[in-house]
């Protein structure tokens, strides 16, 4: 009786040790004093122009806790209102301080879908994440005006350097001076316009990325289409204004001819025929220097004296104004409802521009003569 009673003493001892460590592994984290930010400026506009300078400074006091804790800190920014749905969060590091440049601030207000060139009502406090819990400071109210985001900074973006890009106001063979496919769904998927003045080594062209040649790709070398790293360079067959698409991923590349020109009633040749754009190197936009538009009849643009491809309105007609550049829309890549044109306010002759280099921002300008 005693050895039993001795090895139930035992297993009690065990187990009440085994409890003692599970309760310590266990212990509750607690907060005990909130943390406290502030900021140097609770209105703010934003300019492109100074896009690397502070545009606002964060400090703060630190939480405490019950426990040593090593935590991480973020400047988290919301709308106002919202509750930090959606929220967008900067790194503070493990300082006490934080200063965002306009250019941050920015992308921050433009992925919370803040609108640009207005005062938007924007909330932030510092989150303190200690494993898998968080903690949260004061809360500080913010006027922020946020500029419209330069889209060839937004977009992802691959380069075509090659031999043609010299004649299209660029520089031949230089990655970070030749013309650049976007990516507007930011997908891996890239596509845009290229022009080509010549045929032979003169249109030569590959494709890029993050400006430089490392991992470069060209033709795979049975010219369908494939494309392999470090692969052969590209000729064109046809001189003009090339659409060209580009996955990434799956190596895999097309090219098409697509020469646009303005067609319309309220253009003096009709729904018969087409009036050319020409490509201006210098500015590197597609340019009708002079053409008599009326206010009773509508246009739109159109590649190759076709209907296949269309530059429109993205769903309505739309009224131009002189000098006021607007976005344009490609039919063949599924932007366009129905059938939309433009017109202009007052009938006279205009200089138009179309402005493709961004095929995530095409830009169609009417400036009355």
């Amino acid at each position: 009786m005693k050895q039993l009673f001795r090895i139930l003493t035992i297993a009690f001892i065990g187990l009440l040790v085994i409890s003692c460590e599970k309760d310590e592994d266990q212990a509750i984290l607690n907060e005990v004093t909130q943390a406290k930010v502030s900021s140097d400026k609770t209105t703010v506009v934003l300019s492109e122009i100074i896009g690397g300078n502070a545009a606002i400074s964060f400090t703060w006091v630190k939480p405490v806790f019950n426990i040593a804790v090593v935590p991480t800190q973020q400047i988290e920014f919301g709308i106002k209102g919202t509750n930090f749905k959606n929220s967008i969060g900067v790194d503070a590091g493990t300082d006490l301080n934080k200063s965002i440049t306009h250019a941050e601030l920015n992308a921050v207000l433009y992925s919370l879908g803040a609108t640009p060139d207005t005062v938007n009502q924007i909330e932030a406090r510092l989150k303190t994440k200690v494993g898998s819990a968080f903690f949260y400071s004061n809360v500080i109210s913010l006027a922020a005006t946020p500029y419209t985001p330069n889209p060839d900074l937004v977009y992802p973006k691959i380069n075509v350097p090659g031999g043609y890009a010299g004649a299209a106001g660029y520089a031949d063979w230089t990655p970070n001076n030749s013309p650049n496919l976007f990516s507007p769904e930011k997908d891996g998927k890239y596509r845009g316009f290229i022009y080509i003045t010549s045929l032979g080594d003169a249109s030569k062209h590959k494709f890029t990325i993050n400006e430089d040649w490392p991992g470069n790709k060209g033709d795979d070398g049975t010219l369908t289409g494939k494309l392999a790293v470090d692969g052969a360079d590209i000729a064109a067959t046809v001189v003009g204004t090339h659409y060209i698409k580009v996955d990434w991923a799956a190596n895999t590349y097309s090219d098409i001819v697509a020469n646009f020109g303005i067609i319309g009633d309220a253009t003096p040749t009709g729904w018969g025929s087409d009036t050319d754009f020409v490509y201006n190197p210098a500015t590197k936009k597609y340019v009708i220097n002079s053409i008599a538009l009326n206010t009773t009849g509508l246009f739109k643009l159109r590649a190759n004296d076709d209907w296949t491809i269309k530059f429109q309105p993205q769903a309505s007609d739309q009224t131009l104004t002189s000098g006021t550049g607007v976005v344009t829309y490609l039919s063949s890549e599924n932007t366009v409802t129905g059938d939309p044109n433009y017109k202009v306010d007052v009938a006279g002759n205009y200089k138009i521009e179309l402005d493709i280099h961004n095929s995530a921002n095409y830009k169609l300008t009417v400036t009355k003569l």
